[in-house]
């Protein structure tokens, strides 16, 4: 089964605006991949997603995530936002992005992957060593150690 990130899918210097553009960014390499077939489609479903309920969570992190049927396979892209930008939580902007994509049809495998990276998200030291990662290599390794359970 291919790799849920990679380095490619790992943007350490994000810059965007709102979480739109965050999306966006972090969306584009899942496509110049293959992984989205269609950038405006995915886009929206990840809009429409949002507009449910805010996708941020306290400490620092936003977790946009989507279902569609633009996305080949699921994948989980990270970006870091020195800025931090605000996905809604109620301690403030995140600065750990983490864009999840998943197959229309892929309801469990989705939920999976959402639910791993959460029960993470609540170590302090999880967040820290993604904060202090020095390249997008060593964030997949991490991110794969401890979601992927590699």
């Amino acid at each position: 089964m291919p790799d849920l990130i990679t380095a490619d899918f790992v943007d350490l210097d994000l810059r965007a605006a709102d979480r739109h553009e965050a999306v966006r960014s972090l969306a584009t390499r899942l496509a110049a991949d293959g992984r989205v077939t269609d950038l405006d489609g995915f886009l929206a479903d990840a809009r429409d997603r949002e507009e449910q309920m805010p996708t941020g969570i306290e400490g620092g992190i936003g977790i946009p995530h989507a279902r569609s049927s633009h996305v080949t396979l699921p994948t989980l892209a990270f970006g870091r936002c020195a800025e931090g930008v605000d996905f809604g939580a109620a301690d403030g902007p995140a600065d750990l992005v983490f864009l999840i994509a998943a197959p229309a049809g892929g309801h469990a495998e989705h939920l999976d992957i959402l639910a791993s990276l959460a029960r993470r998200l609540v170590h302090a030291s999880f967040r820290q060593a993604l904060r202090q990662a020095m390249d997008a290599q060593a964030v997949v390794d991490l991110i794969n150690k401890e979601v992927g359970g590699r």
